[in-house]
């Protein structure tokens, strides 16, 4: 445990625990000297910051560790007298807030709470080693969920979030299907007083108008016929935030009651005259074209301009291609260790394939790509001719993983695969293809009939790989090929060397 303390009392206490548990505590002055340790190699489990009264400085550590660490927990301890900075530490992140006074039992109870088991030592390396790769324009703000700010354009994005964090209008979110609309939902709820708060997901085109009446308003009744507190997300009475993905889509009757609630901040239900009054906050998307929506009347003009009043625009990703590479690891190793797989490296051919591709799925495309390379590797060779690229994650390895995941063997049957993604499969498949017979080749010392027997292939088929990629042999292997050797790819079967 890293402990940012001056106070002896704290101290002193926070010692007789780490002799009684066998922890391994650690302390330092100040935030500063906190951050100069992590950034010098340091990796705590767990990081308890002591905030004195009336100083916010010690909250600009947490700042920092949320883009460096964002998995390390962080428990605060703050003065009763001194509710605000508690209500920010926990906004910025802390995953528990202690109030002084407090005893022994309470910071103890706390710290297991929050302490990651000896067992799992490998596991904060592995957690560390990932945050360095992905980098510190990296927020991650679920478990399935980032914010990527590498870009100017995302830069002036996040800023803009940030602003709309500090109040509760509410915010309209466009953007293409795909590009991010639900990362910067997520990170105006989490920059925002009401991250304490679990944040309510709606996809108004995923329901039937019944379903998201009972979803949003609730229609269910206690034994004496009034309408319960728990019966709809927005009935509530907590300071919850709600999510509602492709808002064109909702019903028109709905649409007429949502307004109401953004009027009156009170919640009906369908077969009530009784309210039950929360604090919510709307945060509306939609990939469609609310011009056309409006001109349709599939979308209120009184609502639309009650969300509208503060509108975000997500750029699509082929505006921000700087964010491509770091996406690209973020979503291997997200993929990786969800499915239990070793990541796979991007060679600069494959990098600069995904860089030239246009994306129009945006973030959704890309990760089903990284998917497929990762799980699939080498799947769409040409697995017919027997070439087998085990040592190079190709259709051998691929066979395996894919037995593996059924449910991700089947994928390409299950969806048609858009002509732009096929063609960087198809450029990813000859890079693997043509360095795994130059490997071969060079093993065998550019004996080409022991290099086709080593990859299971025929000498004809060689030959005609050799031709098709180019491949000449270096000075060392260079040979005379017998004559007719490439005529209708059945000569002799006499090898050069």
């Amino acid at each position: 445990m890293l402990v940012v303390s001056r106070e002896p009392a704290v101290l002193r206490l926070l010692w007789t625990l780490e002799e009684s548990n066998a922890w391994r505590l650690e302390s330092a002055a100040s935030g500063w000297d906190a951050m100069e340790r992590v950034q010098s190699g340091a990796e705590p489990d767990l990081l308890l910051l002591d905030i004195p009264r009336g100083d916010s400085d010690s909250l600009h550590l947490l700042r920092w560790l949320r883009r460096l660490r964002p998995n390390l927990p962080v428990i605060a301890l703050a003065h009763a007298q001194d509710a605000a900075s508690a209500q920010e530490a926990a906004r910025l992140g802390a995953e528990e807030t202690l109030m002084r006074p407090f005893g022994q039992p309470q910071l103890e109870s706390a710290i297991r709470r929050h302490l990651r088991p000896a067992s799992t030592a490998s596991g904060s390396s592995s957690a560390s080693h990932e945050a360095d790769i992905i980098g510190e324009n990296v927020e991650q703000l679920g478990p399935d969920c980032c914010f990527v700010s590498a870009s100017p354009i995302m830069q002036k994005l996040r800023a803009q979030a940030a602003l709309l964090a500090q109040t509760d209008v509410p915010v309209l979110i466009l953007g293409e299907t795909g590009a991010g609309k639900y990362s910067v939902a997520s990170l105006i709820h989490k920059l925002s007083v009401r991250s304490g708060f679990k944040l309510m997901v709606v996809n108004c085109a995923e329901m039937p108008e019944a379903l998201l009446a009972a979803e949003l308003f609730g229609d269910e009744r206690d034994a004496s016929g009034r309408l319960g507190r728990s019966c709809g997300k927005s009935a509530a009475g907590e300071k919850i935030t709600i999510f509602l993905d492709e808002i064109a889509e909702m019903p028109a009757p709905l649409q007429s009651r949502l307004l109401q609630v953004l009027q009156h901040n009170e919640f009906r239900g369908t077969h009530s005259s009784d309210s039950v009054t929360g604090e919510v906050r709307i945060l509306a998307a939609s990939s469609s074209n609310l011009e056309r929506a409006l001109a349709e009347r599939r979308l209120r003009e009184d609502l639309y301009y009650r969300l509208s009043a503060f509108t975000v625009h997500v750029p699509p990703l082929r505006q921000r291609k700087e964010e491509i590479a770091i996406l690209l690891q973020y979503f291997m190793h997200k993929l990786a260790k969800r499915f239990g797989l070793p990541p796979r490296a991007f060679s600069p051919t494959v990098l600069e394939a995904c860089q030239r591709h246009s994306w129009p799925g945006n973030l959704k495309e890309l990760e089903t790509f990284v998917k497929r390379y990762l799980v699939a590797g080498g799947q769409e060779l040409p697995v017919s001719e027997g070439l087998d690229f085990a040592d190079r994650g190709g259709a051998a390895a691929a066979a395996r993983r894919a037995a593996a995941l059924p449910e991700l063997r089947t994928a390409p049957q299950q969806a048609a695969e858009p002509e732009s993604l096929k063609s960087l499969i198809q450029g990813i498949k000859s890079e693997a293809e043509q360095n795994a017979i130059g490997a071969a080749l060079k093993r065998t010392g550019w004996n080409r009939k022991a290099a086709a027997r080593l990859l299971r292939v025929s000498y004809r088929t060689l030959l005609y790989k050799i031709e098709q990629y180019e491949m000449r042999a270096p000075e060392p292997f260079l040979s005379p090929l017998p004559a007719g050797e490439f005529s209708v790819l059945g000569g002799g079967e006499s090898d050069g060397k």
